[in-house]
């Protein structure tokens, strides 16, 4: 009977382990969200969720690519008006302004790469979701449709 790389060198475990949990750590930070429309279609999306402030400074900054249903939300914990900019951001995004109910407030349409201006939410938003530039007009998201995930509370 042979026994595994593990078993026969800590060590090789030990490497072997600093190699998967990044990549097991990948894998589990996506997050299903669906934006429904008022005409009852369903659009279903992978996100990542930024929760800490580091994460939202950090935003999809110096991405280059991100496929058609994946996006980040961006979670702010309280209710308040948001500004977002592109500083460093590569791709152009469609940005989402989220109500507490899960209502998108405003879209900010296939915004700037790498421009500092900003971005206004226009009112108080608990989140922001971030998708490829160009996916609202394509899907047929506007302003009133709803957004599903845990962070919003359903009506």
């Amino acid at each position: 009977m042979r026994a595994g790389l593990a078993a026969r060198s800590p060590w090789a475990a030990f490497v072997l382990a600093l190699l998967v949990a990044p990549l097991l750590a990948w894998a589990q930070a996506f997050e299903p969200l669906t934006i429904v429309t008022q005409s009852g279609q369903r659009h279903a999306f992978q996100v990542e969720v930024a929760r800490t402030d580091a994460d939202r400074a950090q935003g999809l900054m110096y991405r280059r690519s991100m496929a058609a249903d994946r996006g980040m939300l961006f979670d702010f914990a309280r209710v308040e008006p948001v500004a977002m900019w592109m500083q460093n951001t590569y791709i152009p995004l469609d940005m989402l302004f989220i109500r507490p109910d899960g209502t998108i407030a405003r879209i900010a349409e296939n915004t700037e790469p790498l421009s500092t201006r900003t971005i206004e939410s226009g009112e108080p938003v608990l989140g922001v979701l971030e998708l490829v530039g160009g996916s609202a007009r394509r899907l047929g998201i506007r302003p009133g449709d709803r957004v599903e995930h845990s962070m919003f509370r359903q009506r």
